[in-house]
């Protein structure tokens, strides 16, 4: 069995329990709360020397890193994945993004805003961080405005690394009104198959 040790409202601890459910494999969840810096604790670190959620522990007892990772080693071979090379290519440019151009100024301001209540603390950055974050929605929303998902006409790890913040890009006060490519993007996503909200509970 999988264990997945995560801290749940963290979009990329969503990112790997939403493909588990919907790969249907077994894994347990672990709580690893880092608003209280569990993560930094020695028996952690042992597990993951980074001190970051998610961390995956894999059947055979390897542990896994990076919630990207998680997600390129979980859809090998399923139809999460393309099969031609340009297509992959195309997931990992998406997922690359994600983590350089989008993850950083989204869901950082979701979390200093929604869950550590750093708002005034880190007013000046949040004031500098929103641009960058909408600059990363207004290249989301002029690819989609001509496609149904990221790449090619599939739903793949790619919508599923870029769908985990800008869902909840509301929680870091990200206006989506004007943004239909992108809304109509969420709701096509939201009907897929086993799909489960970031705050789902068995």
């Amino acid at each position: 069995m999988y264990t997945l040790y995560e801290y749940p409202p963290s979009g990329n601890c969503y990112k790997a329990r939403l493909l588990m459910h919907q790969l249907r494999l077994r894994f347990e969840r672990v709580t690893v709360d880092t608003q209280a810096n569990e993560t930094r604790t020695p028996e952690f670190l042992l597990l993951n020397p980074n001190g970051k959620v998610p961390t995956l522990k894999l059947p055979n007892g390897e542990v896994l890193a990076e919630s990207n990772a998680m997600l390129w080693y979980l859809a090998e071979d399923t139809p999460f994945l393309p099969d031609t090379r340009l297509q992959r290519a195309q997931v990992l440019q998406w997922m690359f993004f994600e983590q350089y151009s989008h993850e950083p100024f989204i869901a950082t301001l979701r979390n200093w805003i929604s869950y550590a209540n750093k708002r005034d603390e880190f007013a000046s950055e949040i004031e500098a961080f929103r641009p960058k974050g909408y600059a990363a929605l207004d290249v989301m929303e002029q690819h989609l405005e001509s496609r149904t998902y990221l790449v090619g006409e599939s739903y793949s790890i790619a919508d599923i690394a870029l769908y985990a913040y800008t869902h909840v890009a509301h929680e870091g006060e990200f206006d989506l009104g004007n943004y239909v490519a992108i809304c109509r993007w969420l709701r096509r996503i939201e009907k897929q198959p086993r799909h489960i909200a970031i705050d789902w509970r068995e």
